[in-house]
């Protein structure tokens, strides 16, 4: 029985009861929140193993809220948005948030977003060797295997999957990656990025052209898929 806890902070009367039932018959104990400022006050008291946080709330913005909590809360926070609100998102994402999930949402989604979130949360790189499915990477001796077969990677694509491994199952924003890879002056190079990806997927990926593990979240970013959910 999954005892995980999990604070819903949204003001919609149908989306609580439907989260509740959601997560309830899966195993997890739900606390209901209907603002931001008490869902702030709600977290600091009870500490949630995860927070489902919308972004449209009546009293303060979501995002104003996720930025208050990323000051001292530790656990995952994934949001709640509608699904055309793409610049929330990317704000999301750069400000801390785990993931998110676009309203109207499934069910199955929903959970395999939170088990994902759970997953990475406990898990440490302790190991210098790291194996999804049919990929391995050793951190330390900078190899990756296919198949066990050794893949060569210049040093940029070895990075950026380096990367994307270290953050399975989280979606990484354009910006950050650019960031991340090729510093702050290149965060608007969008090219950049797709054309490594191009070529990583080429070499990972068993047709290129419908990924199963680079995921592209349009507009957003991109998202490692592991064999493994």
């Amino acid at each position: 029985m999954n005892k995980s806890e999990i604070l819903v902070i949204d003001d919609e009367p149908q989306i609580q009861k439907l989260l509740s039932i959601i997560l309830e018959s899966n195993g997890y104990k739900v606390t209901i929140a209907t603002s931001g400022l008490e869902g702030i006050s709600i977290a600091a008291s009870v500490q949630p193993d995860l927070i489902l946080l919308d972004i449209g709330l009546p009293d303060k913005n979501g995002i104003e809220v996720l930025r208050d909590l990323k000051q001292w809360y530790q656990n995952p926070i994934l949001m709640l948005s509608v699904m055309n609100s793409e610049e929330d998102i990317i704000s999301a994402l750069d400000s801390g948030a785990e993931d998110y999930v676009t309203k109207p949402f499934r069910s199955g989604e929903l959970l395999a977003r939170i088990r994902t979130s759970l997953r990475r949360k406990s898990k440490t790189f302790s190991s210098s060797k790291v194996t999804y499915g049919n990929i391995s990477i050793d951190f330390e001796a900078r190899i990756i295997l296919l198949n066990g077969i050794s893949i060569k990677l210049t040093a940029t694509e070895y990075n950026l999957f380096s990367l994307f491994i270290r953050h399975e199952g989280k979606v990484l924003t354009h910006s950050y990656l650019l960031r991340e890879i090729w510093g702050t002056g290149y965060q608007q190079e969008t090219q950049y990025l797709r054309v490594f990806v191009a070529q990583l997927r080429k070499k990972i990926e068993l047709n290129p052209d419908q990924p199963k593990h680079i995921i592209t979240e349009s507009g957003v970013g991109y998202r490692f898929v592991s064999d493994s959910e």
